[in-house]
């Protein structure tokens, strides 16, 4: 299949914290792989402001923008609860879309969003950046070298104590913890769970936020290979965890901002097979088994082997799947796992999404 050359010509759909803060300002940073040459908000004000800035057109419709013929791909970074709906009126109008998380505020949305663009025959991509975290990579490289043994606990945790009280606090504007923080930490759960999921327990919380939606979340993943992923996310943590700690059978690592704690077995120390044994034990001689284990410890910035840029990094795959037809590292039927889990969590909770 032959594919185009050149820039990717953007349409940027909401010109805002996301679109504008995050997504234009990434995009400014590629300017050999993506041009914005169309922006739409239903603010004027914000459209003007686009123009001004980007020299693009700008509509108040997203079906201005998605029938504009320059537009090769519809960057959507609105309201959550509005994705689902724009993304079939771009798929429709034959324009892939990249879609900011959440891709949609229900397992149903997602679906019905997929359908609609297999019928189109166009992608929508997902745009989960956070697994080009230096951090996550870091720490998946040092599972997949076996340091660690068998890995059989993760907990991963974001948050901190913020009374917000935005949008994103009602839930029938897709607000909530679950669809701002879920999607990257779940997406980070279900890659490092590394199996089909088995089961789940999830516990969610309004704290410290305004609205109706939930601050703080609990999901604990537990694989078909009996691995589990523990998932915290909170508005109301006055102090901080770290964000991942992984336990394995030979060590363990913590994560805390830029370093990684390392404690495993030296890579020489064998382990004799341990018998339990029936007779009565020493009067004195401790509770554990009398052998000397060498540990290895040490503290570690994070850097791994690929370099990789949370910001950027997405935008390089976008542009290598549709300009050189390389697979996008983000599959749909993983970001739709990610909202299964979501609507799994909320079920007969206060939190449950009509419908």
């Amino acid at each position: 299949m032959k594919h185009r050359r050149g820039k990717i010509k953007v349409g940027l759909v909401g010109i805002g914290r996301a679109g504008w803060g995050m997504h234009r300002r990434e995009l400014e940073k590629l300017p050999r792989l993506f041009k914005v040459v169309a922006a739409c908000d239903v603010d004027r004000k914000r459209c003007r402001q686009a123009a001004e800035a980007l020299g693009c057109r700008t509509y108040t419709d997203i079906r201005g923008l998605a029938s504009d013929p320059e537009v090769e791909l519809v960057d959507i970074t609105t309201r959550s609860v509005d994705h689902a709906d724009q993304a079939i009126v771009a798929v429709k109008a034959g324009k892939p879309v990249f879609m900011e998380k959440p891709i949609a505020v229900s397992y149903v949305e997602a679906k019905k969003m997929g359908r609609a663009a297999k019928r189109a025959g166009v992608e929508i991509y997902a745009r989960h950046n956070r697994r080009f975290e230096p951090a996550f990579q870091h720490v998946r490289e040092i599972i997949d070298s076996a340091g660690l043994g068998e890995v059989h606990s993760i907990k991963l945790c974001r948050g901190g104590y913020q009374r917000r009280a935005d949008w994103q606090t009602i839930l029938k504007y897709g607000g909530g913890q679950l669809l701002n923080w879920g999607p990257h930490v779940i997406d980070h759960a279900l890659q490092l769970l590394d199996a089909p999921v088995a089961d789940m327990w999830s516990d969610l919380q309004r704290i410290a936020a305004a609205g109706d939606a939930e601050d703080c979340v609990r999901i604990i993943l537990k694989g078909e290979n009996g691995r589990l992923a523990d998932v915290q996310i909170g508005g109301g943590m006055a102090i901080r965890e770290p964000e991942c700690t992984v336990h394995g059978s030979r060590g363990s690592i913590v994560v805390r901002g830029r370093e990684i704690q390392m404690r495993y077995l030296s890579p020489r120390q064998k382990l004799a097979r341990l018998r339990a044994k029936t007779s009565t034990p020493p009067k004195e001689g401790g509770f554990g088994n009398p052998e000397k284990l060498r540990w290895v410890e040490k503290t570690v910035p994070v850097k791994p082997r690929r370099r990789v840029d949370v910001g950027t990094s997405i935008w390089r795959h976008l542009y290598a799947a549709m300009r050189k037809g390389e697979p996008f590292p983000i599959k749909w039927e993983e970001a739709l796992e990610v909202m299964r889990i979501i609507d799994l969590a909320r079920k007969g909770t206060e939190f449950e999404l009509p419908g």
